[in-house]
């Protein structure tokens, strides 16, 4: 909804200031222009990133239209989660997890946090670190850099679309000056016509450059810098995991393990540690 507000407003003030200024909305409507433009930043994403990276970028615009889910129910059910395996390692051994964190599906752990389910990645990611970490002995330094290699490379990837949408977005003012250069030579075509067409020409050929800096500023690069912020809401809650794993290798008990995650929350869904504590007695009783 706030996207569609921004959006709104963005509309409105263009437009609107371009009409209080006497202008003529209908002049702004040039769909050779708009084709030229919009056309050649599409292609542009087109020829410059993997058929998977596109597909990923479809999914983040889609997410940017979506009412976003409310995340202190998600971060409750992981830290519940995280601390339910992380004491079960403690107190049970780590062969009794084994049959949690090789069929998550049907875990009873992981089916009682449904919130967390709901990001495959994640359960994969918790999964397959607990498994690592049970196969052998590793310090908790060096379980410490390979999570944070493994965070920065997933970051890596989710940011590449981003990253494209936002490079596109710095070239759109170039697409808008060739839409325009096209729209003189059309102009220079007619120069033995009236004087009221070639206005005309020429107004078009300067709508270009207008739609241009219009979608690089107002519409494309706001898009990039959400998604970034998008992915970067997404990572936090690995970083959670990660500062729970890594309290849990150096040989915490399993609530200050928690605690540790439960630290790196964003503020505006941070729970208490007596929230959280209370949570934990709920759960034991």
């Amino acid at each position: 909804m706030q996207k569609f507000v921004g959006l709104v407003i963005v509309l409105g003030t263009v437009v609107g200031g371009f009409m209080f200024a006497g202008g003529n909305v209908a002049s702004l409507w040039q769909p050779a222009e708009m084709i030229i433009i919009f056309g050649a930043a599409i292609g542009a994403l087109v020829v410059g990133n993997s058929k998977h990276v596109l597909k990923e970028m479809l999914a983040q615009l889609k997410y940017q239209f979506k009412a976003p889910k409310d995340q202190s129910k998600l971060y409750q059910d992981l830290l519940m989660l995280m601390y339910a395996l992380l004491d079960l390692a403690r107190t049970r051994g780590l062969k009794d997890l084994d049959e949690h964190v090789e069929n998550p599906e049907t875990s009873s752990i992981f089916l009682a946090y449904p919130s967390v389910n709901e990001y495959p990645n994640l359960v994969t990611f918790i999964c397959d670190n607990l498994r690592l970490f049970s196969m052998g002995k590793i310090s908790a330094h060096d379980f410490d850099n390979m999570l944070d290699q493994e965070i920065a490379y997933l970051e890596e990837q989710k940011l590449k679309p981003s990253q494209s949408l936002a490079s596109v977005a710095e070239a759109m003012p170039g697409f808008g000056i060739l839409a325009a250069v096209g729209g003189i030579i059309i102009t220079m075509q007619h120069l033995d016509g009236p004087m009221g067409n070639i206005g005309l020409h020429v107004a078009a050929a300067l709508v270009g450059t207008f739609l241009g800096i219009f979608g690089c500023y107002c519409l494309m690069g706001p898009l990039a810098s959400s998604m970034e912020q998008y992915v970067k809401k997404r990572i936090a809650i690995f970083e959670c995991v990660r500062a729970m794993l890594v309290a849990h290798a150096k040989g915490h008990v399993a609530i200050v393990a928690t605690d540790a995650g439960r630290k790196l929350i964003n503020e505006e869904v941070k729970p208490t540690f007596n929230m959280m504590e209370e949570w934990i007695n709920n759960r034991a009783a």
